[in-house]
């Protein structure tokens, strides 16, 4: 078991296997890939991948290249590219020398292909997509080979070299691997390996109408790059065979190996990039980055922090074993890399206004008071206090305006409270200020609808950072001046989705030649989407928060940890993201 502090120690069967290849000397080093298809941003389940690879390549002194698998030019765009390559680095890791593309090998995969045709290893199919799933049976029955399937070497070539010229159209011939039709294994009964696509590539341009499948440029890349350990997800694992079948068939006398782990799937979580894709084209997002989405982009705009995504992957851990994580894991690991970092802040996201009566007279004998722990000046009009941003890092000081009225949270006072509430009523009219005086309810205004829309109080004016005498004051709210105070935006989260169901991605081979039902995926949205998830504030916060950089965090003291949005957040207008509540039960084991 661990503790909220501790981690488990990094013994998972791959450093196993690892420390076993360089004890023996199998491998001198070691040499990892993260091999990232451009078709999207990255997403919660590609970080731990990333911090896996590039990881046990940091703790075995050895390397990782970062390889984009760029076989789909359909699908592939640049700033996909770019925002990879950001995303990796602000997570923390860099590569080896230059970024790869599979793209960069196209000439050798051809080459190779065409010696697989050579060897009676490879066919060209004309049948149609259709036709080929069709017929290539299920676990009960046994596929049908192709009508193409035993023609001569030489009409292979010729088919071959036609596809490459562009003399079909797409989808109107296919290069595959020459097996087994009978194959227990799905993925052996004659793969697909090349597919004729008429498409521009944002790195090769016009130069192929030819592509490779994942399954023939994922390993041969690996092995023309040397790579020792090929760490992947477990939907691989029926996959493997293939891997070794076109490594061996092409010729590498040193393999690479490939190893599977468990994916990493998390309650209220969506990591199929397809399914996240379209919920960005249906506009239920506003984008990749959207704050909501589990991307990495999202996640950085919202305010999750590298060094929590690192933390809870390492608590996750690496295994065989599929299982779906609490996200409240994922929440700890974030509020733990914030609770000694971010500066703290008042905010009031549902504004109440107070007013309060004797203000002038009580704050001008304040001095008075000659109490060391307050720090504060009076202008006639304003009380300025100032407070450390932090109650125990030098982070420096702020100057929060105490005024005449302010604002509190309608959620702090209750006309009629529920069983167990501590906060502002008329039966518990006081209550400490943070920072501030002891405030007493006199009387609350009530609108047309019966809603309280003003409270009418005082305040003691002797218990500026003092105990009231003679009484116990029970209960500490926030609080924000109503003329110095800042109209902000404030962001609030939850889940996307309702229930805990999570849909992955078909395997990789179908998905390259099968059209996803993109209608299915509209369906499944509308039906699980959380109307929830988006709530928007019109808030109001002290006056140093207002003046905060875009992309700095803070503690809004009683509400959650927030950053400064990105994008939107400016002086005249503050916009702030909430990133994770203050405290939660949870308890990593």
């Amino acid at each position: 078991m661990t503790t909220a502090n501790e981690l488990p120690e990094k013994n998972d069967f791959i450093r196993i296997i690892i420390r076993d290849d360089l004890q023996s000397g199998k491998h001198e080093s070691i040499l990892t890939r993260f091999p990232p298809e451009p078709n999207g941003y990255l997403h919660i389940g590609h970080v731990k991948s990333i911090c896996l690879n590039f990881g046990v390549a940091g703790e075995f002194d050895g390397a990782c290249n970062l390889r984009f698998d760029d076989t789909n030019p359909t699908a592939e765009k640049q700033d996909y590219v770019d925002g990879i390559k950001e995303d990796v680095k602000w997570l923390g890791f860099d590569w080896a020398g230059d970024v790869r593309y599979a793209s960069s090998y196209f000439d050798q995969l051809h080459a190779w292909a065409v010696q697989l045709i050579k060897q009676g290893d490879a066919y060209v199919d004309l049948q149609s997509i259709d036709e080929i799933r069709a017929n290539r049976g299920s676990f009960t029955e046994v596929g049908k080979p192709s009508p193409q399937r035993e023609e001569s070497v030489e009409v292979n070539l010729a088919r071959f070299d036609d596809m490459k010229n562009g003399k079909y159209p797409d989808g109107g011939a296919v290069l595959r691997a020459k097996i087994d039709m009978a194959h227990p294994n799905m993925n052996m009964r004659d793969p697909v390996i090349y597919r004729v696509m008429h498409a521009h590539h944002h790195q090769t341009g016009d130069d192929w109408c030819i592509y490779p499948m994942y399954d023939f440029a994922h390993p041969l890349s690996d092995a023309l790059e040397g790579i020792t350990h090929s760490l992947c997800t477990l939907e691989f694992e029926d996959h493997r065979p293939f891997y070794d079948w076109v490594i061996e068939k092409v010729g590498f006398d040193n393999p690479p190996n490939q190893y599977e782990f468990s994916r990493l799937n998390i309650d209220h979580t969506l990591t199929s990039k397809r399914k996240l894709k379209r919920l960005v084209d249906m506009g239920v997002v506003s984008g990749w980055d959207d704050p909501r989405m589990p991307t990495v982009a999202g996640m950085r705009r919202r305010g999750y922090t590298p060094e929590g995504l690192r933390d809870f992957c390492e608590r996750v851990g690496i295994t065989k074993s599929d299982g779906v994580v609490d996200h409240r894991m994922l929440e700890f690991s974030v509020r733990k890399s914030l609770e000694d970092t971010t500066a703290r802040g008042m905010a009031v996201l549902r504004p109440l206004k107070v007013t309060i009566t004797n203000f002038d007279e009580a704050v001008a004998k304040f001095d008075e008071l000659k109490n060391p722990k307050t720090v504060a000046d009076f202008d006639g009009e304003v009380l300025w206090l100032t407070q450390p941003k932090h109650p125990s890092l030098e982070v420096g000081e702020r100057r929060i305006p105490f005024t005449k009225t302010i604002y509190i949270d309608q959620t702090d006072f209750e006309v009629v409270p529920p069983a167990g509430y501590k906060r502002l009523s008329p039966e518990n009219p006081e209550i400490r200020l943070r920072n501030s005086y002891v405030l007493k309810v006199n009387e609350h205004k009530v609108d047309d609808a019966g809603q309280v829309v003003e409270l009418i109080a005082t305040i003691d004016e002797n218990t500026l950072g003092n105990n009231p005498e003679g009484r116990k004051v029970k209960g500490v709210i926030h609080w924000v001046s109503a003329s110095h105070g800042v109209d902000a935006v404030v962001r609030l989260y939850e889940h996307l989705l309702l229930e805990d169901d999570e849909i992955s991605d078909v395997s990789l081979h179908e998905k390259e030649i099968i059209d996803a039902d993109t209608d299915a995926d509209t369906l499944w949205i509308k039906q699980h989407l959380n109307p929830n998830s988006l709530t928007i504030c019109q808030a109001v916060v002290e006056p140093d928060l207002a003046k905060a950089a875009a992309g700095e965090r803070f503690q809004f003291e009683r509400e959650s940890y927030f950053i400064a949005d990105a994008i939107e957040h400016h002086a005249d207008l503050p916009v702030f993201n909430q990133i994770v509540g203050l405290k939660d039960s949870f308890k990593p084991e």
